[in-house]
């Protein structure tokens, strides 16, 4: 074999361009939001910036809004450096139409994807200050972490009770959060999902893995996912890396 990755490139992309397939069509009948698997990190993958961000559960819903192919595209050029040439056998498509699908990827992207708080510092101290508000039913200091425009996006899978619309809004995000502060057996610690700071909240054994969108000092999107068939790699800690 003249070039091992060239092959396995081509073999693990077109698999998974057929499980895109099969999922998109599941998702037809999916019961409220869809949100991607969480992954436990550990905190060292806040050094590489880049590589945080790209497997952040803000970047990875935003990929779900492109096709297969693009999608494909997108994550095989922009992550892993692939060329055109190689892309273009991989999919099927002429180099050309492969970096017409990159740039309209890139575009959709761009326009989508939320700024990522850089600053670990920050985004530690903003992760505390919101489990501390969230555990004492501190109203005021949520209000004060929120961004006016903040979005709460839950994934219940329809097995467990969620939000089936993303709540928006700092008024209606805190008043949701407030609630959860009133369960007398919460069990909430801090975390890191995909890269990002998070929460991992229990109550009666369901486990709810919360990932926060952190832009300078407020918190601009939650992502709560509560569906139990998601909730597998929770437990020891994924190795990341390039």
């Amino acid at each position: 074999m003249r070039d091992p990755r060239a092959y396995l490139v081509r073999i693990v992309t077109r698999q998974a361009l057929n499980r895109l397939r099969t999922v998109s069509r599941r998702r037809e009948d999916y019961v409220g939001e869809w949100l991607p698997e969480p992954l436990l990190t550990g905190p060292d993958i806040a050094d590489d910036a880049e590589l945080a961000e790209n497997v952040s559960i803000a970047l990875l819903t935003v990929l779900e809004t492109l096709g297969p192919v693009e999608r494909a595209v997108f994550v095989l050029h922009e992550v892993f450096e692939t060329s055109y040439d190689e892309l273009a056998e991989v999919v099927g498509k002429t180099p050309a139409a492969v970096r017409q699908i990159a740039h309209r990827a890139r575009e959709h992207v761009a326009a989508r994807r939320p700024r990522m708080q850089v600053d670990r510092a920050q985004q530690e101290a903003t992760l505390e200050k919101f489990m501390a508000a969230v555990t004492s039913g501190d109203v005021q200091g949520l209000v004060e972490l929120l961004a006016p425009g903040v979005v709460l996006i839950a994934d219940g899978g329809g097995l467990v009770p969620a939000a089936r619309r993303p709540l928006v809004g700092a008024e209606t995000v805190v008043a949701f959060l407030a609630r959860v502060a009133d369960l007398s057996d919460l069990v909430a610690t801090t975390s890191r999902f995909n890269g990002m700071p998070g929460a991992r909240f229990e109550v009666g054994g369901a486990v709810t893995a919360v990932s926060l969108v952190i832009e300078g000092d407020r918190i601009t999107r939650i992502y709560a996912m509560r569906n139990p068939n998601k909730l597998g790699w929770l437990e020891e800690v994924a190795e990341l890396r390039r």
